[in-house]
Protein backbone atom coordinates (compact mmCIF):
# COMPACT_ATOMS: atom_id res chain seq x y z
CA UNK A 1 0.00 0.00 0.00
CA UNK A 2 2.93 2.36 0.88
CA UNK A 3 4.11 2.09 -2.83
CA UNK A 4 1.05 2.50 -4.42
CA UNK A 5 -0.02 5.75 -2.46
CA UNK A 6 4.09 6.67 -3.26
CA UNK A 7 3.16 6.25 -6.65
CA UNK A 8 -0.15 7.54 -6.46
CA UNK A 9 1.99 11.11 -4.83
CA UNK A 10 4.41 11.19 -7.36
CA UNK A 11 1.99 10.81 -10.04
CA UNK A 12 -0.78 13.67 -8.88
CA UNK A 13 2.68 15.71 -8.38
CA UNK A 14 3.81 14.94 -12.00
CA UNK A 15 0.79 15.90 -13.20
CA UNK A 16 0.37 18.99 -11.20
CA UNK A 17 3.81 19.58 -12.55
CA UNK A 18 2.32 19.31 -16.37
CA UNK A 19 -0.60 21.20 -15.36
CA UNK A 20 1.09 24.32 -14.06
CA UNK A 21 3.42 24.11 -17.16
CA UNK A 22 0.32 24.32 -19.13
CA UNK A 23 -1.37 27.22 -17.73
CA UNK A 24 1.92 29.42 -17.72
CA UNK A 25 2.19 28.72 -21.43
CA UNK A 26 -1.23 29.87 -22.09
CA UNK A 27 -1.08 32.61 -19.91
CA UNK A 28 2.30 33.74 -21.87
CA UNK A 29 1.25 33.09 -25.04
CA UNK A 30 -2.08 35.01 -24.40
CA UNK A 31 -0.20 37.68 -23.16
CA UNK A 32 2.15 37.76 -26.19
CA UNK A 33 -1.27 37.89 -28.98
CA UNK A 34 -2.84 40.31 -26.86
CA UNK A 35 0.64 42.68 -27.28
CA UNK A 36 1.17 41.84 -30.81
CA UNK A 37 -2.04 42.95 -31.48
CA UNK A 38 -1.98 45.66 -29.93
CA UNK A 39 1.23 46.73 -31.55
CA UNK A 40 -0.32 45.80 -34.78
CA UNK A 41 -3.17 48.17 -34.40
CA UNK A 42 -1.22 50.26 -32.81
CA UNK A 43 1.23 50.78 -36.18
CA UNK A 44 -2.38 51.21 -38.40
CA UNK A 45 -2.43 54.72 -36.82
CA UNK A 46 -0.69 57.98 -36.76
CA UNK A 47 1.53 58.28 -33.78
CA UNK A 48 3.26 61.71 -32.63
CA UNK A 49 6.61 61.19 -34.41
CA UNK A 50 4.81 61.43 -37.78
CA UNK A 51 2.22 63.57 -36.92
CA UNK A 52 5.13 66.17 -37.16
CA UNK A 53 5.85 65.35 -40.86
CA UNK A 54 1.51 66.36 -41.64
CA UNK A 55 1.48 69.20 -43.96
CA UNK A 56 -0.86 72.07 -43.39
CA UNK A 57 -0.38 74.03 -47.30
CA UNK A 58 -3.74 75.26 -48.17
CA UNK A 59 -4.90 74.57 -51.69
CA UNK A 60 -1.98 75.00 -54.33
CA UNK A 61 0.54 75.68 -51.71
CA UNK A 62 4.07 74.03 -51.01
CA UNK A 63 4.24 71.66 -48.19
CA UNK A 64 7.79 71.98 -46.90
CA UNK A 65 7.50 69.04 -43.99
CA UNK A 66 6.90 66.93 -46.10
CA UNK A 67 10.38 67.25 -47.93
CA UNK A 68 11.71 66.62 -44.27
CA UNK A 69 9.69 62.40 -44.11
CA UNK A 70 11.38 62.39 -47.62
CA UNK A 71 14.55 62.66 -46.63
CA UNK A 72 14.13 59.70 -43.96
CA UNK A 73 12.50 58.20 -46.54
CA UNK A 74 13.13 58.93 -50.17
CA UNK A 75 9.66 56.42 -51.30
CA UNK A 76 7.58 59.17 -49.38
CA UNK A 77 5.44 60.84 -51.93
CA UNK A 78 2.69 63.04 -50.64
CA UNK A 79 0.01 62.91 -47.79
CA UNK A 80 -3.76 61.79 -48.08
CA UNK A 81 -6.41 62.56 -45.48
CA UNK A 82 -10.68 62.25 -46.09
CA UNK A 83 -12.13 64.78 -43.47
CA UNK A 84 -13.69 63.07 -40.45
CA UNK A 85 -12.28 59.67 -41.05
CA UNK A 86 -9.05 58.16 -40.18
CA UNK A 87 -7.45 58.46 -43.36
CA UNK A 88 -5.00 60.41 -42.59
CA UNK A 89 -1.20 59.33 -43.70
CA UNK A 90 1.84 59.85 -45.78
CA UNK A 91 1.70 58.04 -48.56
CA UNK A 92 5.21 55.88 -50.68
CA UNK A 93 5.52 54.06 -53.84
CA UNK A 94 7.80 50.89 -53.91
CA UNK A 95 9.60 49.15 -56.75
CA UNK A 96 6.48 46.94 -56.78
CA UNK A 97 2.92 46.87 -55.53
CA UNK A 98 3.82 44.04 -52.75
CA UNK A 99 6.92 46.14 -51.12
CA UNK A 100 4.40 47.79 -48.59
CA UNK A 101 2.15 45.80 -48.03
CA UNK A 102 3.74 44.96 -45.35
CA UNK A 103 6.30 47.69 -44.19
CA UNK A 104 5.50 51.12 -42.55
CA UNK A 105 6.57 54.51 -44.06
CA UNK A 106 9.85 53.96 -42.08
CA UNK A 107 10.76 50.80 -44.17
CA UNK A 108 10.08 48.62 -41.44
CA UNK A 109 8.46 45.20 -41.28
CA UNK A 110 4.44 45.92 -39.84
CA UNK A 111 1.94 44.30 -40.54
CA UNK A 112 0.05 46.67 -41.15
CA UNK A 113 1.73 48.22 -43.76
CA UNK A 114 1.78 51.09 -45.73
CA UNK A 115 -0.33 53.08 -48.08
CA UNK A 116 1.00 53.12 -51.44
CA UNK A 117 0.47 54.41 -54.98
CA UNK A 118 0.83 51.65 -57.43
CA UNK A 119 4.04 51.91 -58.90
CA UNK A 120 2.24 52.15 -62.54
CA UNK A 121 1.07 55.63 -61.84
CA UNK A 122 3.36 58.69 -62.29
CA UNK A 123 4.85 59.48 -59.08
CA UNK A 124 3.97 63.05 -59.50
CA UNK A 125 0.78 61.88 -59.69
CA UNK A 126 0.06 63.67 -63.47
CA UNK A 127 -1.91 60.84 -64.25
CA UNK A 128 -5.66 61.22 -65.20
CA UNK A 129 -6.58 58.28 -62.93
CA UNK A 130 -4.47 57.79 -59.95
CA UNK A 131 -4.63 54.13 -57.29
CA UNK A 132 -3.56 54.18 -53.72
CA UNK A 133 -3.75 51.04 -51.90
CA UNK A 134 -4.25 50.09 -47.71
CA UNK A 135 -4.92 47.67 -45.37
CA UNK A 136 -8.52 47.12 -43.95
CA UNK A 137 -7.84 47.41 -40.94
CA UNK A 138 -10.47 47.05 -37.57
CA UNK A 139 -11.21 50.65 -35.72
CA UNK A 140 -10.78 51.98 -39.43
CA UNK A 141 -7.34 51.86 -39.51
CA UNK A 142 -5.33 52.39 -42.84
CA UNK A 143 -7.71 52.64 -45.67
CA UNK A 144 -10.58 50.49 -43.21
CA UNK A 145 -12.92 53.70 -43.41
CA UNK A 146 -12.94 52.67 -46.92
CA UNK A 147 -15.69 50.46 -46.08
CA UNK A 148 -17.79 52.68 -43.95
CA UNK A 149 -18.34 54.13 -46.93
CA UNK A 150 -20.81 51.71 -48.17
CA UNK A 151 -23.00 52.68 -45.97
CA UNK A 152 -25.46 55.58 -47.76
CA UNK A 153 -25.41 57.87 -44.35
CA UNK A 154 -22.04 57.99 -43.93
CA UNK A 155 -21.00 58.30 -47.67
CA UNK A 156 -23.60 61.34 -47.52
CA UNK A 157 -21.63 63.16 -44.54
CA UNK A 158 -18.29 62.87 -46.06
CA UNK A 159 -17.54 65.10 -49.13
CA UNK A 160 -14.11 66.04 -48.99
CA UNK A 161 -10.51 65.67 -48.23
CA UNK A 162 -7.19 67.15 -49.20
CA UNK A 163 -3.85 65.40 -50.99
CA UNK A 164 -0.43 67.23 -50.03
CA UNK A 165 2.61 66.48 -52.20
CA UNK A 166 5.77 68.67 -51.51
CA UNK A 167 4.85 71.19 -54.14
CA UNK A 168 1.18 71.65 -54.28
CA UNK A 169 -2.04 70.50 -52.73
CA UNK A 170 -5.19 69.26 -53.89
CA UNK A 171 -8.45 69.40 -52.81
CA UNK A 172 -10.52 65.98 -52.75
CA UNK A 173 -14.05 65.84 -53.80
CA UNK A 174 -15.24 62.48 -53.26
CA UNK A 175 -17.46 61.10 -55.77
CA UNK A 176 -18.43 57.72 -55.39
CA UNK A 177 -17.72 54.34 -53.41
CA UNK A 178 -17.80 50.93 -55.52
CA UNK A 179 -17.46 47.57 -54.80
CA UNK A 180 -15.74 45.12 -57.11
CA UNK A 181 -13.30 42.24 -56.81
CA UNK A 182 -9.72 42.37 -57.22
CA UNK A 183 -9.57 41.88 -60.93
CA UNK A 184 -11.75 44.20 -62.68
CA UNK A 185 -9.73 45.90 -65.06
CA UNK A 186 -11.72 48.87 -65.36
CA UNK A 187 -11.00 50.06 -61.95
CA UNK A 188 -7.16 48.45 -61.36
CA UNK A 189 -5.58 49.00 -64.73
CA UNK A 190 -4.63 52.50 -64.08
CA UNK A 191 -2.74 51.99 -68.06
CA UNK A 192 -5.91 52.21 -69.90
CA UNK A 193 -7.39 55.55 -68.72
CA UNK A 194 -4.48 57.86 -70.62
CA UNK A 195 -7.12 59.72 -73.07
CA UNK A 196 -10.39 61.61 -72.40
CA UNK A 197 -12.15 58.56 -74.42
CA UNK A 198 -10.80 56.28 -71.85
CA UNK A 199 -12.02 58.48 -68.71
CA UNK A 200 -15.63 58.62 -70.20
CA UNK A 201 -15.77 54.96 -70.33
CA UNK A 202 -14.54 54.45 -67.09
CA UNK A 203 -16.63 57.49 -65.42
CA UNK A 204 -19.23 55.53 -67.27
CA UNK A 205 -18.96 52.36 -65.98
CA UNK A 206 -18.50 53.57 -62.24
CA UNK A 207 -21.90 55.72 -62.83
CA UNK A 208 -23.53 52.38 -63.59
CA UNK A 209 -21.69 50.17 -60.84
CA UNK A 210 -21.12 52.72 -57.78
CA UNK A 211 -22.82 51.75 -54.72
CA UNK A 212 -22.57 55.48 -53.52
CA UNK A 213 -21.97 58.15 -55.72
CA UNK A 214 -22.75 61.76 -56.10
CA UNK A 215 -23.83 63.06 -59.52
CA UNK A 216 -24.22 67.10 -58.79
CA UNK A 217 -20.24 66.81 -58.84
CA UNK A 218 -20.61 66.33 -62.75
CA UNK A 219 -17.15 63.92 -63.06
CA UNK A 220 -15.88 65.32 -66.31
CA UNK A 221 -13.32 63.29 -68.69
CA UNK A 222 -10.55 65.61 -68.54
CA UNK A 223 -10.63 65.63 -64.38
CA UNK A 224 -8.12 64.09 -62.08
CA UNK A 225 -9.14 61.19 -60.17
CA UNK A 226 -8.24 59.98 -56.78
CA UNK A 227 -9.04 56.11 -55.78
CA UNK A 228 -8.29 54.29 -52.42
CA UNK A 229 -8.78 50.59 -52.47
CA UNK A 230 -8.94 47.68 -49.69
CA UNK A 231 -10.12 44.58 -49.03
CA UNK A 232 -13.87 43.90 -48.34
CA UNK A 233 -13.74 41.18 -44.95
CA UNK A 234 -16.52 39.03 -46.32
CA UNK A 235 -15.21 38.32 -49.50
CA UNK A 236 -11.43 36.71 -50.28
CA UNK A 237 -10.75 38.94 -53.39
CA UNK A 238 -13.79 41.29 -52.55
CA UNK A 239 -12.46 44.83 -52.78
CA UNK A 240 -14.41 48.44 -51.86
CA UNK A 241 -13.01 51.71 -53.37
CA UNK A 242 -13.79 55.41 -53.03
CA UNK A 243 -13.08 57.44 -55.88
CA UNK A 244 -13.09 61.35 -55.79
CA UNK A 245 -11.62 64.21 -57.96
CA UNK A 246 -8.03 66.15 -57.23
CA UNK A 247 -8.41 69.66 -57.55
CA UNK A 248 -6.17 72.75 -56.99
Amino acid sequence: MDTISFAARIGNRILNFFVSMFVVVAISYSSYALWDTYNVYRGAFLNDDLLKYKPSGGVGERNPTLEELMLINKDVLGWIQLDDTHIDYPFVVGKDDMEYVNKDIYGNFSLSGAIFLTMANAHDLSDRYNLMYGHHMDNGGMFGDVMEFIDKKYFDKRKTGTLYTPDTTYQIEIWACIETDAYDDEVYNVLNKKTEDDMARFISYVEKNATNIRDDLNIQPSDKLIALSTCVDAATNGRALVIGRLTK
